[in-house]
Formats: C-alpha cells, sequence, structure tokens
C-alpha cells in the first residue's frame, strides 16, 4: 500500500513539471532544446530523490513493524525477480515465520542419492569416536574393556571434565578394540555387532515429573549425548537450562539428506522427542522447515505440535541450524542455546516410547565417483566398508564423513562421524594445475564469472584440489555474498588471528561455529582454513571462560 501511495505522489510531481514546461517552451527559442534537456534533468533528479528517500522510509517502516522478514524487497520500485518472478511466498501466523536469506551459494554437484533404501547393505562393525565431541578430554574414562559384550545402551566411555554425560554404545556385540592417536588419545571404540540387536532396557519417567528426573533420565541413557550447546557447539550442559532449542528439519549441504525422507516411519517417535525437549527449556522448542518448495515436507515436520515453525527459503547454509537462530532469535553473551538434529530427536522420542536407545540413522551415500548413490538404514557410528565396497568408480578416491564443506576425511574402511548422517565419495585433485583459470578448463563449481559455468548443465563433478595455494588474507567481499547473518566474517577471522577477544566478542564469535561459516572457505580466493581458524578462536575463548 506505501509503495503505491509513493508511485503515485512521484508521478504526480513529475506530471505537474513536465506540464510547465510544456507549457513554458517557445518553439521559436533558440535555447528552447537546451531548456527542454535542461528541465528533464531536473525532473529526473528530483524523481530519484524521491523515490531514495521513500525507500529509505520504507525499510524503516518495514523494520519497525516486521514485514522485512517476509522476503520482499521493500522498496518502492519492485525487484526484477519480483517483477517477472511471481508473489513471494507467504503463511499464516499459524503455519510459522516465513523467512527469505538472499545470500548463499548452492554447490551445484553430481551424486545425489536415490531417494530408495538399499536394505542388502547391512554393516557389521560400529565406533564411537570422542574426537567428534568438542571440548572433550583426548582420553576419556572407559567403562569397558576389550572383548566385553554389550548391549545398545550400555555406557562405553563419559568425558572426565563432565563425568554425568554418558556416551553409549550404539549396537550390540562386542567390544572389538580401542583405536588411539598421537598422545595415546582415543580415537574409536569399535564395535563388532550382533546380527540380533540386544537392547539395554530403560524405564523413562512420565513427562509431568521433574525436570531433574528427565535429565538424569537422559544423561544415564545416552541420549544427552545428542544434545549440543551454543555457544561454541559444545555438549550440553545439565547444569543449565537453555532459553531455546533448535531443530532444522531440511539440510542444504551438498548431496545432503532429504531429512523428510529420512525421518519415515519415526512419526510418532519424532513427536514425543519435542514433547521431551520442551519440558528442557525455560522457552521455545523452534523447527526450521523448508520454504524452498521443491521437495515435500514430511507431515512430522509441518503438523508438530508443541513448537515454533520457521519457514527458511534460500541457498545454502539456509538449512544450517545456526542460520536459523540468527534470523529467529539470535544469541547474545549471556545466552544458551542447545541444538539437535531431526533424526536424533527420534531416537530421544524412542527412548521415552520403549524404552530402549535405538540409534537408528538413515544414511545417504553420495558423489560422482560412485556406481549407485543410494540410501541406506543403519546405526550411530557405522563402518562405511559395506556401503562404498565395489561401488566405487575407481581407487582414487577420497572418504568423507559427513558433506563436502565440513565433513571429516576418513579411509574406505573407517566410520560415520558421531552426528553425520552423509557420506561423500569425491575424487582426489592430488594434481599441480598449469596456469589454473587462464586455460579452458572443464565446468567446475565456483561463484567466480571467470569460469563460463553458466554455460554448463546445473550440475558439475568436483574433485578435493584447491586450485592454488594459501595466498594474503586480503578483503574480498566473497564471505559477505555467501553468509546470511548479519555479521563481518573475515574481520572476525582476522581478530582471531591476532587474539583480540574484544574484537572477536564484537563481532559475533558466539553466533557461529564451523558449519556456519564453511561457504566461506569454499569461496575464498585467499584460501584460508576459515573452519579451522574459526574453531581455534572458539577455543580460545572456552579458555577464557
Amino acid at each position: 500500500m506505501l509503495r503505491n501511495e509513493i508511485l503515485k505522489v512521484s508521478l504526480v510531481v513529475s506530471f505537474i513539471l513536465s506540464s510547465q514546461l510544456v507549457n513554458a517552451q517557445s518553439p521559436d527559442s533558440a535555447s528552447s532544446s537546451f531548456s527542454t534537456g535542461l528541465t528533464i534533468l531536473v525532473i529526473i533528479f528530483l524523481f530519484a530523490v524521491i523515490i531514495t528517500i521513500a525507500n529509505r522510509l520504507m525499510k524503516l517502516t518495514a523494520e519497525k513493524v516486521g514485514a522485512d522478514k517476509v522476503g520482499a524487497s521493500n522498496t518502492v520500485i519492485p525487484t526484477w525477480k519480483e517483477f517477472f518472478g511471481g508473489d513471494t511466498p507467504t503463511r499464516s501466523a499459524e503455519e510459522g515465520q516465513f523467512h527469505v536469506l538472499r545470500q548463499g551459494y548452492d554447490v551445484p554437484l553430481v551424486g545425489d542419492a536415490e531417494q530408495r533404501i538399499d536394505a542388502n547393505l547391512q554393516a557389521t562393525t560400529f565406533a564411537m569416536k570422542p574426537i567428534d565431541i568438542h571440548g572433550m578430554s583426548p582420553i576419556p574414562k572407559l567403562t569397558v574393556k576389550e572383548g566385553a559384550s554389550v548391549k545398545a545402551g550400555d555406557v562405553l566411555f563419559f568425558d572426565k571434565k563432565k563425568p554425568e554425560i554418558q556416551y553409549v554404545a550404539p549396537v550390540s556385540g562386542k567390544l572389538l578394540a580401542v583405536n588411539r592417536g598421537p598422545k595415546r588419545r582415543i580415537d574409536e571404540v569399535v564395535i563388532s555387532a550382533d546380527k540380533e540387536m540386544q537392547y539395554k532396557a530403560f524405564t523413562a519417567p512420565s513427562l509431568d515429573a521433574s525436570q531433574e528426573e528427565i535429565k538424569n533420565f537422559l544423561l544415564e541413557s545416552g541420549g544427552w549425548s545428542l544434545l549440543r550447546q551454543r555457544p561454541y557447539n559444545v555438549a550440553a550442559d545439565p547444569s543449565e537450562t537453555p532459553r531455546d532449542i533448535f531443530i532444522s528439519t531440511f539440510d542444504t549441504a551438498p548431496l545432503a539428506p532429504d531429512l523428510s525422507f529420512a525421518i519415515q516411519g519415526r512419526e510418532a517417535a519424532f513427536q514425543k522427542g519435542l514433547d521431551v525437549l520442551a519440558t528442557l527449556t525455560s522457552g521455545h522448542v523452534y523447527l526450521g522447515l523448508d520454504g524452498r518448495g521443491e521437495t515435500p515436507i514430511s507431515t512430522a515436520f509441518s503438523e508438530a505440535t508443541g513448537v515454533v515453525k520457521n519457514y527458511f527459503k534460500g541457498k545454502h547454509p539456509a538449512g544450517v541450524v545456526g542460520v536459523q537462530i540468527h534470523h529467529t532469535a539470535p544469541i547474545g553473551k549471556d545466552d544458551i542455546v542447545w541444538t539437535i538434529d531431526a533424526q536424533s530427536v527420534a531416537t530421544i522420542g524412542t527412548l521415552f516410547l520403549e524404552g530402549k536407545y535405538d540409534a537408528t540413522k538413515v544414511v545417504a551415500v553420495t558423489g560422482a565417483e560412485l556406481k549407485e548413490a543410494k540410501y541406506v538404514k543403519t546405526y550411530q557410528g557405522a563402518s562405511i566398508e559395506s556401503f562404498v565396497n565395489n561401488n566405487t568408480t575407481n581407487d582414487h578416491v577420497r572418504y568423507v564423513s559427513g558433506n563436502v564443506l565440513t565433513g571429516t576425511k576418513i579411509e574406505s574402511k573407517g566410520f560415520l562421524g558421531l552426528y553425520d548422517s552423509q557420506v561423500t565419495v569425491l575424487a582426489e585433485g592430488d594434481y599441480y594445475e598449469m596456469f589454473g583459470w587462464l586455460v579452458p578448463v572443464k565446468a567446475r563449481p565456483s561463484i567466480s564469472n571467470t569460469f563460463p559455468h553458466f554455460l554448463y548443465p546445473d550440475k558439475m563433478t568436483a574433485d578435493t584440489n584447491t586450485h592454488g595455494e594459501k595466498r594474503a588474507f586480503v578483503v574480498t567481499g566473497q564471505y559477505e555474498k555467501v553468509t546470511p547473518m548479519d555479521i563481518y566474517p573475515q574481520h572476525l577471522l582476522k581478530s582471531i588471528l591476532v587474539n583480540d577477544f574484544e574484537r572477536m566478542e564484537g563481532l559475533g564469535i558466539y553466533e557461529v561455529v564451523e558449519e556456519d561459516l564453511a561457504l566461506c572457505e569454499f569461496v575464498c580466493t585467499s584460501k584460508q582454513d576459515v573452519q579451522a581458524i574459526l574453531r581455534q578462536g572458539i577455543d580460545m575463548m572456552i579458555e577464557q571462560g
């Protein structure tokens, strides 16, 4: 409405000035052409001034009433996309708030998993990896010895600094090995799984029980280990009550699994998990839903009750929970919030519904170097050997637990990370590229128009080559193009490198973790290890208390 009124006023003013110009003209005057041109320039200038002032007023008004969140440009003249792209999606208050994120980039990779579960592929060994848990002691306290038999839900180890948080076996079987790294660091606790799964029996409390009783049950059953705390993305502190709890129900990372597909058959457990989480916070449980409209949303997500729903539309990292937190209820210095992934919510729900720790996970096995990309149904920490064996196009590949932006390199017999539900296989890029972008090369994912990638199909293949060495850390503005958050990533990273704690705080280190800035590392001209630098800063903040 405001846009229409301003346009009307601007057109009326322009019409009046134009009429005055026509009436004042003298056809015989030698300066007629000059006067006409000068007057037209004055009209254009006045029109531009009116539009500029009006744009500012509209933006201020939109921010005041909250209309800046719905995705419209909030300018007098519609943008090209608004004019030709149809109406901006909106939803009623009951359906949830809609957020349209303008910054980001979808890495267009070949190798999406076909939406069917291959029941013939079953892992036989599983591992819990303490190194996946940020802030944990390098050598946690083991509670079982090699050769011992365990049931799913039996305690394997706990952090010496927080002994109340216990990490349990995802499957039943025999403790096969404790694999150690440098300085006797425990990297993996490996279990050879039984053919018939045996579960430790738990008696879950009613949701009418005290918060303390519910917390104690989650701690002893292993469910607590699935919760992570922000700032810093560390294990959730049982002594704290979070302001809010956040769950993202979709993943926009390259080749990421479809969580609506993964949650099929566990809808009741997911809702029960949400009910449990609601008892642990003094605020709300926020559910981030897919607003892109490209794939159907599971009813487990869209019809969930007892939560606050927010829809997000945009390119990656729109599905990252940290970005959703930033646009929903940002984290301040003294705030504590918890996060948990959608499949882990169902694991907690099963604990309360059936009294067992069911670490079932639907995992996407993806990548262009696979003969067949597929989904498999397995358990937390599965060995990927059976998923990739005889399924790669060649042997010169890299296996990644997770996605290509934030995942961890593992071997062909390696294990999924504690929080991962994706395996990515891509070609090794251990070669030298002479002249780089100066010569014609095959299409590769890039935000730079140096490569004519817009002439190629939507999806491309990629390898692990960084196409350059580390260079001077210069300001390019690339980070801001792919970070839909109101922070300055490059300034934050530089403040970390010089150990400037005050600037780190002021520039938003409480709001971000590695996955939030992973795209910055992908687009970085300077080839900086963005995620490693950020974790260095987070560790420094933790040490400072």
